[in-house]
């Protein structure tokens, strides 16, 4: 593995010009992509400097932004975030690298999906533990069978470095919203932030549950068919007005009061 300098922040006057260099869209864009790791790391589910979320900018370019690696995502601001391309190409420098393996996984979902104006990448500890399992995410609970109608699976291949991969994550993806990654973790796609958040806090939650629910080793009680079935209707509404107008607020509220300066 090739020698990497340490990660420092640069002063907050080196980053205090990115607002004046982006669109009004792409800050509002920027900030609740910063909220989106601040909110991962209030929930617990981040890893180290690991995994990462990105964010498609407004316009024809196809430009998105991710993490800055080597930040902590309580960390991350809307300054810090960095603007790259679909090659990978840095557009708009904050001062830091960006995770080559986060760059395979974002860029396979940008390049094909014109609806993923978000995509959410994690490595939690019961996600992976469900994704390792061969039957996958079950309809043990009210919460799963809300979520595996749009859920997709796709083959671990390693760390993902090689670009090659790329095509066959986008037809295991196609065009649902959730995926376990097979021994690796999940993901899931939003046309906005806040839908890709909100899907994968109950993708997450499935996943916690049926850990819980497996490890108590005590026989399980089976939910009637027709209820799963009209779960699996009720979920083909979607989560999009729910997420936009009544979750992502109150999550902004409880970020502000708990882990501030994000929106810097």
């Amino acid at each position: 593995m090739p020698d990497i300098a340490p990660t420092t922040a640069p002063p907050a006057a080196a980053l205090g010009g990115v607002r004046d260099r982006v669109s009004p869209e792409e800050w509002r864009l920027r900030v609740d992509l910063a909220a989106a790791y601040r909110l991962v790391a209030l929930f617990g589910w981040d890893d180290l400097v690991f995994t990462h979320i990105s964010a498609r900018v407004p316009g024809p370019e196809h430009h998105f932004l991710i993490n800055p690696y080597g930040l902590l995502f309580e960390e991350i601001t809307a300054s810090s975030l960095v603007k790259i391309d679909l090659e990978g190409k840095v557009v708009l420098d904050t001062g830091f690298p960006v995770n080559p393996a986060g760059f395979t996984i974002h860029s396979a979902v940008h390049q094909v999906r014109e609806d993923a104006g978000c995509v959410l990448h994690l490595h939690t500890a019961d996600g992976t533990a469900v994704s390792t399992l061969e039957e996958g995410l079950l309809p043990l609970n009210q919460t799963a069978q809300l979520v595996i109608d749009d859920l997709a699976y796709h083959d671990y291949e390693g760390v993902a470095f090689n670009h090659d991969e790329r095509p066959r994550l986008q037809h295991d993806l196609g065009t649902r919203n959730t995926m376990l990654l097979r021994n690796h973790g999940t993901l899931t796609v939003g046309r906005t932030v806040a839908e890709a958040f909100t899907r994968m806090y109950f993708l997450e939650r499935s996943c916690t549950m049926q850990v819980r629910t497996l490890t108590m080793g005590r026989p399980l009680y089976p939910s009637a068919q027709d209820a799963i079935d009209r779960n699996i209707q009720i979920s083909r509404m979607g989560v999009s007005q729910a997420a936009n107008l009544l979750v992502w607020p109150a999550l902004l509220r409880r970020l502000g009061r708990q882990m501030p300066g994000y929106q810097d």
